[in-house]
């Protein structure tokens, strides 16, 4: 789903491209986008499904066994919003938001319920879990924390827009990333406000946005004019700010350059994708960059012990040389299948995709090991690995839990 902050007028000639973009952009954002009858001659109808239809897919042979070993149903799930819900993971328990149902805690290995907190809230940017807590936002900019022992409201507080990236804590604080550009630090034990942070959006973006990163004493952010800026914690004073991709072209569309995944620290170093096919990995502490690679997406890259794995707009899964940005391999049978982020599965690279798949690719080669299908609706949150176990949210409220067999 394309998130227009401002209009966008197109001149005569700018027009043809803007039709032939529009489309390729229905394929990759979540949703809403339409071709309306009448604007294609017969082989521009031809050339335009062929640009909007997801690839097939083929019948593998699996070399990998997963089993599903539990599913739940968290509420009333994103639908088309475009918000992009997952799920959050910590000492045992998975955490769950939804629109309309509460937050939920269920046992990472059976599923049993731990705990529910009903609101009329439509909660909306996912959970975020660390300190004892777990915070949620919503659509109207409001923020409730729970204990995340027993469910118990411990504060709320407002921000400015709607939240739909899920909050991050640690290190004494809580930040929550608003729609409207604004990163606001919160006191992780009483909810007061310390300090907040705005960028200013460009006049066309992707829509949805991703937490922050915690580093030692740092926050990272990606941003939507495809920067990476990093925070001192303490008071949100800028410490250093790097250009992960240019937001070049002629037209609006052509210059979105989102990393709206978050960026992933490892150790010293931090990893950075953008919806204009570029990663980047930065040192963290001074952000000065030690490789790009030509290919990437707007979600969140995986980081593994050899491998960076990325999926990008076109969906095509490409697993990059961790140390040097080198593409050891591209995975194209998922073409135009609307893919999540991918995460690290064992030996594995996995993704979902919009009807509700979910395929593990071989780390060394990118050849496809397993598929499995979580449910017929769409997977567009992040996928999270805990203890050997994935965990997936999809766009109708249902989790489902897998593991691979031994």
């Amino acid at each position: 789903m394309i998130q227009q902050t401002a209009p966008v007028v197109a001149s005569p000639v700018q027009s043809r491209v803007l039709r032939y973009a529009a489309i390729a952009l229905c394929v990759v954002a979540v949703s809403g986008c339409t071709t309306v009858r009448g604007w294609f001659g017969n082989s521009e109808k031809a050339q335009a499904k062929a640009l909007s239809e997801p690839a097939r897919l083929t019948d593998i042979t699996p070399t990998l066994t997963v089993n599903r070993i539990w599913s739940v149903n968290a509420g009333k799930g994103e639908d088309r919003l475009g918000i992009r819900q997952s799920p959050a993971v910590a000492d045992g328990r998975v955490y769950t938001a939804a629109v309309r149902g509460g937050v939920r805690a269920f046992d990472l290995q059976s599923g049993a319920s731990v705990w529910q907190h009903a609101s009329d809230l439509r909660l909306s940017g996912g959970p975020g879990v660390g300190d004892g807590l777990v915070v949620v936002g919503s659509l109207d900019g409001e923020v409730v924390a729970l204990d995340a022992a027993t469910g118990a409201e411990r504060w709320t507080a407002k921000v400015t827009n709607e939240v739909i990236a899920a909050p991050t804590i640690g290190q004494g604080v809580v930040l929550v990333r608003s729609n409207d550009g604004r990163v606001t630090a919160f006191d992780a034990a009483n909810g007061q406000r310390r300090w907040f942070w705005v960028r200013e959006l460009p006049s066309l973006t992707v829509r949805g946005n991703d937490a922050p990163a915690l580093g030692p004493g740092f926050v990272f952010i990606g941003n939507d004019d495809g920067t990476i800026a990093a925070l001192a914690l303490a008071d949100g004073r800028p410490l250093w700010e790097q250009a992960v991709a240019q937001p070049d072209g002629r037209t609006e569309l052509e210059r979105m350059a989102d990393v709206d995944g978050t960026p992933v620290l490892d150790d010293a170093v931090l990893f950075a994708s953008s919806y204009k096919q570029r990663t980047m990995a930065l040192e963290g502490p001074s952000g000065r960059p030690l490789w790009v690679s030509e290919h990437g997406g707007a979600n969140r890259p995986a980081v593994g012990a050899q491998r960076v794995v990325v999926s990008d707009a076109a969906g095509i899964v490409w697993g990059l040389d961790k140390y040097s940005g080198t593409a050891a391999w591209q995975q194209p049978a998922l073409a135009r299948r609307n893919l999540s982020g991918a995460a690290i599965h064992g030996e594995h690279a996995v993704v979902g995709d919009l009807d509700g798949y979910l395929h593990w690719m071989r780390l060394d080669d990118g050849a496809f090991a397993a598929r499995q299908r979580a449910g017929r609706a769409a997977i567009r949150g992040a996928l999270v690995v805990v203890d050997d176990v994935l965990v997936v949210q999809n766009t109708d409220g249902n989790v489902t839990a897998w593991r691979v067999a031994q």
